[in-house]
């Protein structure tokens, strides 16, 4: 027993290695394993074309409504990206884009972070979280008026 604490000692097999003892493979195996995934996920669409009927669902608030929500377009502008062709990801779903180059910076810090045995943490507050609401939510009423249509899909 402890006299400080009160306490039980914990014996070294339960202490936790500290992230910088942690071997290398270890703490980059969760963002590869992210990476395979999504990676996968673009070779995927990027091989079975959604322009083409049939291959994917119909958006359910598009058949309902005939309004594009902000992922109208979606995976026809991941298609695109994966072909190269930028201009058109850009027309099929601009905040997919966005949302593609986010995911690619966000990545690319935490893998930076993890191999070099740093914690990774993103808060954000309430302001930024507001602000990406607003501009979705501007981007989705936008495409849906007469004057919207180069950012239709």
């Amino acid at each position: 027993m402890n006299a400080d604490s009160g306490a039980a000692p914990r014996p070294s097999s339960l202490v936790e290695p500290s992230p910088a003892r942690t071997p290398l493979w270890r703490r980059l195996a969760t963002p590869a394993g992210v990476l395979a995934a999504v990676a996968g996920a673009f070779a995927y669409v990027g091989a079975v074309d959604p322009n083409q009927p049939g291959h994917y669902p119909v958006c359910p608030l598009y058949a309902l409504t005939g309004l594009y929500c902000p992922g109208c377009g979606g995976l026809r502008g991941a298609h695109a990206f994966v072909h190269g062709d930028l201009l058109g990801a850009l027309h099929d779903n601009a905040a997919g884009v966005a949302a593609y180059l986010a995911f690619a910076a966000l990545w690319t810090l935490w893998t930076v972070r993890a191999a070099r045995g740093l914690p990774v943490r993103l808060v954000l507050g309430r302001t930024p979280l507001w602000v990406l609401g607003s501009a979705l939510l501007l981007f989705t009423v936008v495409r849906n008026l007469p004057f919207g249509g180069s950012i239709r899909p």
